[in-house]
C-alpha cells in the first residue's frame, strides 16, 4: 500500500486525520473477517494507486471497521470494503465492494 494512505489505529486518530486534512478525504473501510480479507487486500492496491494519482488533492485513509467503530457507524458502513469521500467531514460520495481504479476515479472525479 502507498505510504500516503493513513492507517488510524482508533477513532480518535481517524478524527484527527480528518481534522488536519486540507483536502477531501477518501475513507476506505476494511474488515478482518474471512470473506472480507481478500477483497480488502485487492483494494489496498487500488486505493494506493488512487492516493498516488491524487497526491495533493486527496487524503486516503484505510480504517479497520473493528478499530474505528464510531466512524463506521457515523458513515453507515455495513460491509467491507466500503468507501466514503468526505469534504469538510461530510460524506459526498459512497461506494461498496471491490472496485477498479477507473471505478474509484469515477466516484471521485466529480468532487475533486
Amino acid at each position: 500500500m502507498a505510504k500516503r494512505v493513513h492507517r488510524p489505529r482508533e477513532d480518535a486518530e481517524f478524527n484527527f486525520i480528518l481534522g488536519m486534512s486540507e483536502v477531501p478525504v477518501l475513507a476506505y473501510f476494511t474488515g478482518t473477517w474471512p470473506k472480507a480479507i481478500e477483497p480488502c487486500r485487492v483494494m489496498d492496491l487500488v486505493v494506493g494507486g488512487i492516493a498516488d494519482h491524487y497526491t495533493g488533492r486527496l487524503t486516503a485513509v484505510r480504517a479497520d471497521i473493528t478499530r474505528c467503530p464510531a466512524a463506521t457507524e457515523r458513515y453507515g458502513i455495513t460491509g467491507a470494503p466500503s468507501y466514503v469521500l468526505l469534504k469538510e467531514g461530510e460524506a459526498v460520495a459512497h461506494g461498496t465492494g471491490p472496485m477498479t481504479i477507473a471505478e474509484v476515479r469515477k466516484l471521485l472525479d466529480g468532487h475533486l
